[in-house]
């Protein structure tokens, strides 16, 4: 009687293993067809042009050994392309007599790193025409910048196509330095990024500098936020004039976490950043990371590879431009 409940009990755990199986399997393949549909991959290159990567980080780290001020300016172009009309180089494409494009929008005047870009499709064009993106190459640009500058490295999948679309009217959404945690967690969210991505994502500013024009209406009137002897340091930084730079950090050209350990001591540049400090939903978030740069490094990295995916492109929606200032 035990010996054939036994038996029972085996076969119906063997039923119970095959639909589970099959269950895990069904996932399995719709996680793939999501996967096939935005058309991304880590491989997407291995046939059609297994050099491309290694093109891109020559390039990038021949580039930022001649200029490293240049790391800031390729992963601020990512950010400010992917936020406007989604990752597919529409910050790329060159106004034309009909059409003001996103690049000369007041937002955008400072971005830099166009040559890169142009200099890496180049080569690319080289070796395998008409196959890769230029967003990709902006994507890849931007996540060996982070690295060349000692941040982490991350994969990223490949397979956007390129935008037909860059007006200046898009870069809207683009978001000023005078906003607070609130409203940044806000804009970020809608694009499905967590109040922990926009801290992370911040911290992108541990590299570059911002301008006087970006900072200066903190020291016409009384903040708290600012400390006094950095309200100084800014004060005479902007005595050059609007243009006038001031590094966001102490490490202008390293990615680490000193952009944390300056918001702790109320030395932030932007109203932007200091706000994060300031703000209870984000400040320990702050504290976190300017503790433990692993942790950052970390979280960081998942928010790009969040951020390398919005609004991706498709065939049918883009193509895969031969110059990345022009269209086809």
């Amino acid at each position: 009687m035990y010996i054939y409940k036994e038996v029972i009990y085996m076969r119906d755990n063997k039923m119970v293993m095959k639909k589970l199986l099959s269950v895990i399997m069904l996932m399995h393949a719709t996680v793939g067809l999501s996967s096939n549909v935005r058309g991304l991959s880590k491989n997407y290159y291995m046939k059609s042009c297994p050099t491309a990567e290694q093109i891109v980080k020559n390039s990038v780290n021949n580039a930022l050994q001649a200029d490293p001020t240049l790391a800031a300016g390729l992963i601020r172009m990512f950010f400010h392309d992917c936020f406007v009309e989604g990752c597919d180089a529409s910050i790329l494409l060159d106004s034309t007599n009909d059409n003001t494009a996103e690049k000369d929008s007041p937002g955008n005047l400072s971005l830099r790193g166009y040559e890169i870009i142009d200099n890496t499709k180049q080569e690319i064009e080289n070796s395998c025409p008409g196959v890769v993106s230029c967003a990709d190459i902006l994507a890849m640009a931007a996540r060996d910048a982070v690295f060349w500058a000692g941040g982490p490295y991350y994969q990223i999948s490949k397979g956007r196509f390129d935008g037909k679309r860059s007006k200046i009217e898009d870069t809207k959404n683009l978001l000023p330095p005078s906003l607070n945690a609130s409203q940044l967690i806000q804009a970020f969210g809608r694009r499905g990024f967590s109040p922990k991505d926009v801290v992370a994502l911040s911290g992108a500013h541990t590299l570059g500098v911002a301008r006087c024009s970006s900072f200066k209406a903190r020291l016409m009137t009384p903040d708290s936020s600012v400390d006094s002897s950095f309200a100084n340091t800014l004060s005479k930084t902007c005595s050059a004039g609007d243009n006038a730079e001031q590094p966001l950090d102490a490490t202008r050209n390293d990615f680490d976490n000193a952009y944390f350990n300056a918001l702790q001591m109320n030395s932030g540049v932007l109203f932007s950043d200091q706000t994060l400090f300031n703000t209870p939903v984000t400040r320990n978030l702050v504290i976190g990371y300017a503790f433990n740069q692993s942790k950052f490094f970390f979280d960081f990295q998942k928010a790009m590879r969040k951020m390398s995916k919005l609004n991706v492109k498709n065939s049918s929606q883009g193509d895969v431009r031969k110059h990345c200032r022009c269209l086809n």
